[in-house]
Parts: structure tokens; C-alpha cells; sequence
């Protein structure tokens, strides 16, 4: 593959994960600070290690005690003296339980001039969790499984969560008050809501009762849950809490375009609040691409090549099949489809930020007008692929697939179309 624009969208992908380094972010949040007094720390989800060595390395000394509990394969060592746990994700486990349980116990005893500093990235609704008073874990797990697999999207995944969770919802500042907590945010929820980031531990719900059984009743998920629960009081102000949000989509989606600029292209952010299913997504941006792609009529869109058009968010797939694959995948497999035997030099990728999509080592996939055929090649049918749900195996084929490991952060998903 030697086009310009598949050349180019993985130098942006590179050069993009570097400027969404938690590490820096954080400590220089937490320079401008200025704390003179001691201060505990909690750091829950995929970024948590990065924001906390970040805070570590503003503050040494000052963190009179610490725990981190991130997910598997995501610890890059020792931090002081705080204390680092790997669990499950996106489905809890047992992992996840035990060092939740600990955090909570150490930091509800708290009091009234001690201060901790909450570091929060997504992924903190499965990495941080508590059981309410009669939901054991099984339950959760099964909740959360179905859930994923009925696409729900995040907001919905995490109005139930709420419910069955001891520290979600708000319950978590609850349990630490009066000690005031000063929370650091990486998001990775579309518009930002703290209601939804990491399920909320912080933020009381922003859903009533009536919301949740909706939920309940559109995916089946009576004869799991006891309304008695579902329908108890919840958190509905919170006052011991300060914070702010360090990273967003939106910053990413920004860092994107200056990058692609300095490269030559001209950037279009066209939305940071892409939500609807993967597949269709792709259908969708692929006819973007052929109508500004198609040299024999004049493009009635906007856009001047060379250039990168920009799409962020969080798309969702139902699952059908049994095959393998991610929701970036899933997108960038769709566009292979439709772009199918195109000759310009246009290539889409489509990417997790924090480098994981779905349950496989990559982060998504790039495509061009090739790949689809490159797919076949290897004795593989992209379409039969997509209807089974099966992208990992059909990228893998033609080499489209994005792997850049674990990025230390996570903010949503970035989708770029890049045109010459």
C-alpha cells in the first residue's frame, strides 16, 4: 500500500496519541494547584496509571497514600507508595471487587480537612465497583454482557449500573464525605456528562426511577433485577466535590485537525457526537467519500482537497454473529464495502483512542478502495465477515488492522477520511 493518504493516516494516528500523553496533562493540572498539605489519591479506569504517575510527579511526596485500579496489561510499574490493582474490563471481575472494596474502606475514613484527589478515565464503571446490599457479581457481569451485546450505548449501560452499584451515582462521595474530593477528568462519554463518566462515582444520577425501569423493561432485563433495588432513593445533591475535565473528545478531535494541517490537508471537524450503529456509520461516511472522491462530476460538497474530513464519538454494534471484532472494526469494514474497487486516493480509519476496540488487540482499522478486494484475496467474503459480526479476521486478512497497544488514555473513538 503506497498512497499518500494511508501513509499519512497512520503518521496522524502516531503523532495524534502523543498529544493526548495523561501524564502531562495531569501533572501540570495539578501544578497549577499549588498544594502545600498532604492529600490521598484514587485513580480508577484505562488512563488511571498515566494520570496518577502524572500526579505523582507534581506532588512526590505529598500523596501520603494512593491506589490505582486500572485494567489488565495497563500498569507500567510502581508509583511511590501507592498501591496498583488490574482488573476486568469492560465486564467486572473479582479483581475489580477486591480493590474496590479496599479503596472505599480506606478513603470513607476520611475527615473534614483531608483531601482526595480523584483521577477519573473511562473504562472506571467496570474497573470501579461495589455491589449494592443484595446484587452479587454474577448479576452485574450478566447485566453488563447483555447490555453490550443489545448495543446499548454508554449512557444507557450506565443508568443501570447506577442501580446495582454501591459507589456509583454519587454513592462514592457519600461515603468519603465531609473530606472534600477534587476530581481530575479524562472523558470518554459524548457531551461530556459526569453523570455517565465512570458511571458517575462523584455525580448524583441525572436519570429518575422511571428512566431506569424503561431500560429494565426495553432489554429484557426483569427477571435479573429486583425493582426493590432499582427503585431505591439515590444520591441528588453532592457538596464535598470539585472538578474538572482535562480531556474530551473534542480537545482530540481539535489536536486531529492541527495535526492533518500541518501536513498538508485541509481539516473539517465535521462532529464530535457520532452515535448510532458502527456499520451504518460507515455507510454513511463512504458515501461522503465517493461524492467528494468521484472526478467525472463536480463535488457539490464544501470540502477542498487534499484534505482529512473528522468525525469523533462512540458507535454501537448489535451483536448477531459469533466472529470477532470491535465497533472501529466493525465501521471501518463497512466503509471497505462501500468503497469497494474505488481507485482515488482516499483511505478511512477509524480508531479507539485508549488502543483497545472491543474484546481483540486492536484498536479499529484503515481501509481503502482495495481492501475489500484484498480481503477476498485471503479466501475471506467482507460481506458475509460484517453480517457475522466477524471485522477482526477480515482486516487482519488484508493488513488493515490498528494496533498501537494500550495508549495510557481514552477518550471516545476518532474516525478520519483523508483525501488527495
Amino acid at each position: 500500500m503506497d498512497k499518500r493518504t494511508f501513509r499519512d493516516g497512520k503518521r496522524i494516528i502516531e503523532t495524534l496519541i502523543d498529544t493526548l500523553n495523561p501524564v502531562e496533562i495531569v501533572k501540570q493540572a495539578v501544578l497549577e494547584e499549588r498544594c502545600q498539605k498532604e492529600i490521598s489519591l484514587f485513580a480508577i479506569g484505562k488512563a488511571s496509571w498515566e494520570m496518577a504517575y502524572g500526579a505523582y510527579q507534581a506532588l512526590g511526596d505529598k500523596i501520603k497514600n494512593g491506589i490505582v485500579i486500572t485494567k489488565y496489561d495497563h500498569s507500567k510499574g510502581p508509583i511511590g507508595n501507592v498501591k496498583i490493582s488490574e482488573a476486568g474490563h469492560p465486564v467486572p471481575d473479582q479483581n475489580g471487587l477486591k480493590a474496590s472494596k479496599e479503596a472505599l474502606e480506606r478513603f470513607s475514613g476520611l475527615g473534614k480537612e483531608d483531601i482526595l484527589l480523584f483521577l477519573i478515565s473511562g473504562g472506571g464503571s467496570a474497573l470501579f465497583e461495589v455491589p449494592f446490599n443484595g446484587v452479587t457479581l454474577e448479576i452485574i457481569q450478566d447485566v453488563t454482557e447483555n447490555l453490550l451485546r443489545s448495543g446499548a450505548d454508554i449512557n444507557t449501560i450506565n443508568a443501570v449500573r447506577k442501580r446495582l452499584s454501591a459507589v456509583k451515582g454519587g454513592q462514592f462521595a457519600e461515603a468519603v464525605s465531609p473530606a472534600r474530593i477534587k476530581a481530575y477528568v479524562i472523558s470518554d462519554v459524548i457531551g461530556n456528562k459526569m453523570g455517565s463518566i465512570a458511571s458517575g462515582p462523584v455525580t448524583p444520577p441525572e436519570e429518575d426511577r422511571q428512566e431506569v425501569m424503561s431500560i429494565v423493561r426495553k432489554y429484557d432485563l426483569n427477571k435479573q433485577l429486583n425493582n426493590r433495588i432499582l427503585n431505591r432513593e439515590m444520591p441528588s445533591e453532592i457538596s464535598n466535590v470539585e472538578y474538572r475535565i482535562l480531556d474530551s473528545i473534542e480537545m482530540a478531535c481539535a489536536n486531529a485537525a492541527k495535526i492533518a494541517e500541518k501536513m498538508g490537508y485541509s481539516p473539517y471537524v465535521l462532529t464530535t457526537r457520532l452515535e448510532c450503529e458502527a456499520a451504518e456509520a460507515g455507510r454513511f461516511i463512504a458515501e461522503i467519500a465517493q461524492e467528494l472522491s468521484n472526478q467525472k462530476k463536480k463535488s457539490q460538497t464544501p470540502f477542498q482537497k487534499p484534505c482529512v474530513l473528522i468525525f469523533g464519538g462512540e458507535t454501537v454494534v448489535t451483536v448477531k454473529g459469533k466472529g470477532l471484532g470491535g465497533r472501529n472494526q466493525e465501521l471501518a469494514l463497512s466503509v471497505a464495502l462501500e468503497l469497494d474497487g474505488e481507485e482515488s486516493d482516499t483511505t478511512l480509519l477509524s480508531f479507539g483512542t485508549d488502543g483497545t476496540d472491543g474484546p481483540t488487540d486492536a484498536a479499529g482499522g484503515i481501509v481503502t478502495g482495495t481492501t475489500a478486494s484484498e480481503i477476498r484475496k485471503a479466501g475471506i467474503s467482507p460481506r458475509e465477515a460484517l453480517e457475522n459480526n466477524d471485522s477482526y479476521h477480515a482486516l487482519d486478512a488484508a493488513n488493515s488492522l490498528i494496533k498501537t497497544g494500550p495508549t495510557g488514555t481514552n477518550v471516545n473513538d476518532i474516525i478520519m477520511a483523508l483525501f488527495c
